[in-house]
């Protein structure tokens, strides 16, 4: 994307960490984690999350229009919300077919669908709803985004598990610099901590068995990791060609500068040794920046809290960038909110290069010793200089941003 930079003019955020961008960047810089208990998984093997606090969806949405949608969808909506009204562009008056969606998201809306089946059973077949499908598939996470805002350009969703928002940050990018858009609204949303869900993680030995202490079970780094406690939430961004952003008056967070992807190709849920696929996502985001690894001055790392991937990435990152930046994992407040981690964590990561301070890492108590990275347990401060926003999935899909302050 070398001199097709992407301004990225509005954010809106809805995480466990708060419903709004102040909130959000508040907990984080402050390291506060988000886990709890959290009763709708009880008799689950594992019973806390990280679960989006205070939200009306009735409130915010209106009870009727609420009850037609899935959470992912209505946290998705309330983020664009947010994003827009601080972009300063106004829907009403914009070209629409030069305005496009694009969002990630790993699954769509299971908690529809395992509601819905309850009813097939129980009830039949006749009793379920003629809003399943609209509900719960995920091209309707940009379809009503699209709808909200009257936005007839290109529409899409991502679906590359846990690197999903950051693909379609990626895709987003591509758009603009390729002329198919003008604006576009992109990020990531995800609501999947169901009892079914939830169970299938447990089951495959994912996910933090701290239940005793559930504020520190998050712990990305540390010696002592388990596993990751998932979250829930939505991150959404209005990106515009740099140019364009100017002519206009906006001021920017920050711009997109390149981006990376790659598949690792080794096996569905564990990342090679050598991550070797990852370094590639990395490389191949710094070249389409045109940036040496030395310029990087922050990480904000894919650091999920479990003990396979937090080494491997840990590992690369030593590789790659030898000079030793700063690396945050936000997953120590917020928990892993899967499909809208890498949206939510680049919008952290702009925020970061804005305040030009790097948030900690929360509950980190003892860097694993087989690690050779600055990972911060408090705020500290960052020249200026780009950053990494990392994002790896299942299936050993990965994907990689640039980001620059404004």
């Amino acid at each position: 994307m070398t001199g097709r930079a992407v301004a990225v003019t509005g954010l809106g955020l809805v995480t466990p960490a708060g419903v709004g961008v102040a909130e959000n960047w508040e907990a984080v810089l402050a390291g506060r984690p988000t886990a709890a208990d959290d009763p709708a998984l009880a008799g689950n093997p594992v019973r806390i999350s990280c679960r989006v606090p205070d939200f009306d969806a009735g409130e915010l949405l209106g009870p009727r229009r609420a009850h037609r949608l899935d959470p992912f969808v209505q946290f998705a909506l309330v983020a664009a919300r947010e994003a827009l009204a601080d972009s300063g562009l106004d829907p009403a008056t914009w070209n629409g077919a030069r305005v496009g969606t694009v969002f990630g998201t790993a699954d769509g809306g299971p908690g529809t669908v395992e509601a819905q089946h309850r009813v097939q059973i129980e009830e039949g077949g006749s009793r379920v709803s003629p809003l399943l499908l609209p509900m719960q598939l995920p091209n309707m996470l940009a379809g009503q985004v699209a709808i909200e805002y009257g936005a007839t350009g290109p529409n899409l969703v991502t679906a590359t598990a846990c690197a999903s928002g950051t693909t379609a940050l990626g895709v987003a990018a591509d758009l603009l610099a390729l002329d198919r858009c003008d604006t576009v609204l992109a990020g990531g949303a995800e609501a999947m901590i169901t009892p079914l869900v939830m169970s299938g993680f447990a089951q495959m030995g994912a996910l933090s068995l701290r239940e005793d202490a559930p504020e520190s079970a998050s712990r990305p780094f540390d010696r002592d990791r388990d596993g990751f406690v998932a979250g829930e939430g939505a991150g959404v961004l209005i990106l515009e060609r740099a140019a364009d952003a100017r002519a206009r008056g906006a001021v920017p967070y920050g711009t997109i500068l390149g981006h990376g992807a790659s598949a690792d190709a080794h096996h569905i849920t564990k990342p090679p040794p050598g991550a070797d696929g990852t370094e590639a996502a990395v490389r191949a985001a710094l070249a389409d920046a045109d940036l040496a690894p030395r310029e990087i001055a922050h990480v904000n790392a894919h650091g999920t809290a479990t003990p396979l991937n937090d080494l491997a990435e840990g590992r690369m990152l030593e590789r790659v960038l030898p000079h030793r930046p700063p690396v945050t994992s936000t997953k120590g407040v917020t928990g892993h909110l899967l499909g809208a981690a890498g949206a939510v964590e680049a919008a952290y990561t702009l925020l970061a290069l804005k305040a030009r301070q790097a948030p900690p890492t929360a509950n980190l108590s003892r860097l694993d010793p087989e690690l050779d990275i600055e990972v911060p347990a408090a705020p500290v401060p960052l020249p200026d200089g780009p950053a990494l926003s990392n994002s790896f999935g299942f299936g050993g899909q990965n994907a990689v941003l640039v980001l620059s302050p404004p």
